[in-house]
């Protein structure tokens, strides 16, 4: 018995703008692309129309909305793309006027997200992302959708589909974000239990397609699904990293930011987001090698400024500087490494910037806590890490890893070497 494999053609999409000034609508154009070919399609054509504000009716103008007709019907497209959120109306319009599927920005990164997910936490962000989409959406058809009853008690015309599917919206996106809150709530202990040991993490952060996949691979061997695509990696993933002087951190790789991205993605990945803001050290990856480089550089730091993130904890990555030209022409933020994640160069300047920026930020201490003052052990304990403990006759002496800013409050009980002391009595 013989098996044939189907296989099934991409479907040949025709991506629409308009352009109003308020973006550079190429250089998103672009972007769209690579997004609707992430999802699966092929873009065979793209029309921009150049306009003050969308049509209210049908988002392009009359003349444009029949050039896409036109082109839909002689080129055998199967989905127009719009690059912005569009209304029922305008989504109903354009596919009666050009007899093909629409979908909209949004719609498209939802989908991707949808793809993407792997977790049962991703999974649940992306419905309640989906969910909050399409409540507003829903249109209903009049009479047509009531429910009429057959019987005593049912006569009448009863609740509307309209009405149902809309509470049934409701009712999962309750159960969604109840389901969300408690995964958020065990996040959050895990970083306070991670703080508590003392664990310093390290996020990396950026733009979709910059290659921080690829870097967390080369600096940890994790294995992470490293692709030339947009969103290849949806759900955040942690690996171990042992730096130069021994120290060891947690790498965490997190979702990608794009332009405009939905307001409501955000809201919905922000616990995952908040590994970003929560971390001790930022790695802001980029792609040196793409012209719309500090475009995207300030799209995160708009992103990451959002989110409560200090500029002081943040490192620019400029990647895949083997291909970029324009490379010293780059903006930053903070501190600036050049690297190529695949091909290995810079790793180890990048690994002593982490380094350098987490001396700044904490100080290793050998103190001698009296017996009197022993709840101060537990302050410690729980704001450090202690590397070591001892009982001795006159206190407790630790050496103790802390915040920097915690160093004067402990500097009393700080132990001086004997050969400080003797220096330190010849100026008495």
């Amino acid at each position: 018995m013989e098996f044939y494999e189907i296989t099934q053609e991409p479907e040949r999409a025709l991506l629409i703008s308009v352009d109003t000034g308020d973006f550079d609508a190429d250089a998103s154009i672009e972007e769209l692309t690579l997004l609707t070919e992430s999802a699966g399609a092929q873009v065979i054509g793209s029309i921009i129309q150049r306009k003050s504000t969308p049509d209210g009716a049908t988002y392009l103008g009359k003349g444009r909305l029949a050039e896409a007709e036109l082109f839909c019907h002689n080129q055998e497209v199967d989905l127009i793309v719009c690059d912005g959120e569009l209304t029922p109306s305008q989504i109903r319009n354009i596919e009666n006027a050009t007899k093909v599927r629409v979908v909209d920005r949004t719609q498209l990164i939802l989908d991707i997200f949808a793809l993407r997910a792997k977790t049962s936490e991703g999974k649940l962000q992306v419905e309640l992302a989906q969910l909050k989409y399409s409540l507003p959406r829903l249109t209903g058809k009049g009479k047509e959708l009531s429910r009429l009853g057959g019987g005593i008690g049912t006569r009448g015309p009863g609740e509307t589909k309209l009405e149902s599917d809309r509470r049934h919206i409701m009712r999962r996106m309750h159960a969604l974000q109840e389901q969300l809150a408690e995964v958020e709530k065990r996040r959050g202990l895990l970083r306070k239990r991670r703080e508590k040991d003392g664990v310093i993490t390290v996020a990396l952060v950026g733009y979709t397609n910059a290659g921080k996949s690829t870097l967390m691979n080369a600096l940890t061997d994790a294995g992470v699904l490293a692709e030339d695509k947009l969103f290849a990696t949806l759900d955040p993933t942690s690996r171990k990293l042992s730096l130069p002087n021994g120290q060891d951190v947690m790498l965490i790789d997190t979702v990608g930011f794009v332009s405009r991205l939905p307001h409501d993605l955000v809201k919905a990945f922000k616990s995952t987001l908040e590994e970003a803001a929560e971390a001790d050290i930022i790695l802001n990856v980029c792609d040196a090698s793409d012209i719309h480089c500090n475009e995207h550089i300030e799209i995160t730091t708009d992103i990451l400024r959002d989110l409560g993130c200090k500029s002081d904890n943040i490192i620019t990555v400029m990647n895949k500087c083997d291909k970029a030209e324009n490379v010293f022409d780059l903006i930053s933020v903070g501190k600036t490494v050049m690297i190529s994640a695949l091909k290995g160069v810079n790793l180890d300047l990048l690994l002593k910037e982490i380094e350098k920026a987490l001396e700044l930020k904490s100080v290793t201490l050998n103190l001698l806590i009296p017996f009197s003052k022993g709840g101060e052990v537990n302050t410690i304990r729980n704001n450090g890490k202690i590397l070591s403990e001892e009982f001795t006759p006159d206190g407790t002496k630790i050496q103790v890893i802390l915040p920097v800013e915690w160093a004067d409050r402990y500097k009393d009980y700080v132990i001086k070497r004997k050969r400080d002391a003797e220096l330190a009595s010849l100026f008495v």
